[in-house]
């Protein structure tokens, strides 16, 4: 009898891409099994009234009725009108005297504002108090007038 051409290996070889292909059939038999237990309220998910996600459909009885004129949706523009014009104080938060530029905080409003030194009078520091005008610039507000309060 002839001895067989197939060596140890190459019959490994072969199991392996057998048993391969076996353990993709059953993953892909599992996988059509557990599409079909799966339905449509499996996957529906609930806020309820405190905004958690939960599994339970809301109580009807709980049920708020808001207007849709009371939703904001951005964020209100404040009033330039107001800001503009007046003389204001604050409080020099950061000035970089290198680069010429800094930023004062409002102590109505407590925005942070602005400053070149184009438009300040004196050597400005930070935690000085200062009064100040403030102008609708490009990019927002500048402060300019800006003096050392007493």
């Amino acid at each position: 009898m002839a001895r067989s051409k197939e060596t140890f290996s190459k019959k490994e070889v072969r199991n392996k891409k057998e048993k391969k292909r076996k353990d993709k059939e059953a993953r892909r038999e599992a996988k059509k099994d557990q599409e079909k237990k799966s339905s449509l309220e499996d996957m529906l998910a609930y806020v309820d009234e405190n905004g958690n996600i939960s599994d339970t459909p809301p109580d009807p009885t709980k049920k708020k009725e808001i207007k849709l004129e009371n939703i904001e949706i951005s964020v209100p523009e404040r009033e330039d009108i107001a800001m503009e014009g007046t003389i204001r104080k604050g409080v020099v938060t950061f000035f970089n005297v290198d680069k010429g530029y800094g930023f004062i905080r409002d102590k109505e409003t407590q925005e942070s504002i602005f400053v070149h030194q184009n438009n300040v009078e004196i050597q400005l520091k930070e935690n000085n108090v200062v009064t100040f005008e403030i102008e609708k610039s490009p990019k927002g507000f500048s402060a300019f007038n800006v003096k050392l309060s007493n």
